[in-house]
């Protein structure tokens, strides 16, 4: 080691107080890859297709539409900005390939419905979640909106819906570089069942995305313990920045149980067990050394009530 005399007329150098001490940031979580320098931009530019595909379905959306048709439209339109679906074809150990560009899921489905689970025309009323996810040049952009048609059928469902979209915007506030990622749980979980009554889903939670659909972390929407009944070990990890993440709030009116994924073509749609409408809301986020960065920026625009 080199001495503080080792050098002629040399100042000799105190050690650094404590509280002024440099402290190298942590290590990446185990699995996570972190994004930086120009595959932010990457990133950026991925989610910002689901947003601008999101904008194009706004002026799309009409009652009496049926769930193939907007499938359809949502296929057309990531062909126009040079990107696809990373959800048609997409499979899970041995189910069946996902068969939609978007996930539609109406009314008591939670999420992950496909084209072919709602065959009826949409009417006044009905609640739409719309989850797409796209590749474009290499990354994952990957975001949810619910939007409902006409009008709200009750002031109970557009309750249920703002406050939705309200613990999104909470629990990406308490994302913070340092904080534990059980933060952002504790603050959609505030919003929406202590304070508005309503249920999370139990087992469903955000993921963290980059260059594949689905890596870690795993983002609970509820805190550990008897709220989360399956566990989550990363439940103690800190936001670090450069973690790309999908984080996402899945709500119901009455429950926060699920059907039994049914096989084959009934593999993917979730619904709540009781019937009740569900809402789901989800963003793209980067963390920042100074913060965090909504890569889906724009989305918070869109409106509730469409067609």
């Amino acid at each position: 080691m080199e001495s503080s005399s080792s050098h002629p007329g040399s100042t000799p150098r105190k050690a650094p107080h404590p509280a002024h001490a440099f402290t190298p940031p942590p290590p990446p979580p185990p699995g996570v890859a972190l994004i930086t320098g120009a595959e932010v931009d990457l990133a950026y530019n991925a989610a910002q297709c689901v947003v601008k595909t999101h904008q194009r379905l706004v002026e799309f959306l009409k009652v009496g539409q049926t769930l193939a048709a907007i499938d359809t439209f949502v296929a057309r339109t990531l062909a126009e900005l040079s990107c696809r679906s990373c959800f048609v074809g997409y499979r899970v150990g041995r189910s069946p390939a996902f068969p939609s560009h978007a996930c539609l899921s109406v009314n008591d489905c939670i999420v992950h419905g496909t084209a072919g689970s709602h065959q009826k025309p949409l009417k006044a009323g009905d609640v739409l979640k719309v989850d797409i996810g796209v590749w474009h040049k290499g990354f994952i952009g990957d975001a949810a909106w619910t939007y409902t048609f006409k009008d709200f059928p009750s002031p109970e469902v557009e309750r249920l819906v703002r406050v939705g979209r309200e613990s999104l915007r909470r629990g990406i506030a308490a994302m913070q570089p340092g904080a534990e990622l059980v933060e952002f749980a504790r603050a959609v979980q505030t919003c929406v069942e202590t304070e508005a009554k309503f249920h999370l889903t139990r087992g469903l939670g955000g993921h963290g995305i980059g260059r594949k659909l689905h890596g870690p972390p795993y983002v609970s929407n509820v805190v550990p313990g008897a709220f989360e009944p399956h566990g989550w070990a990363e439940a103690r990890w800190r936001w670090t920045p450069g973690m790309l993440v999908a984080v996402e709030p899945m709500l119901a009116i009455g429950t926060s149980e699920t059907k039994p994924q049914g096989r084959g073509a009934d593999y993917w749609p979730v619904y709540t067990t009781d019937g009740s409408i569900a809402a789901h809301f989800e963003h793209d986020v980067l963390i920042t050394d100074s913060g965090n960065r909504v890569l889906t920026e724009g989305l918070d625009e869109l409106p509730l009530v469409v067609g």
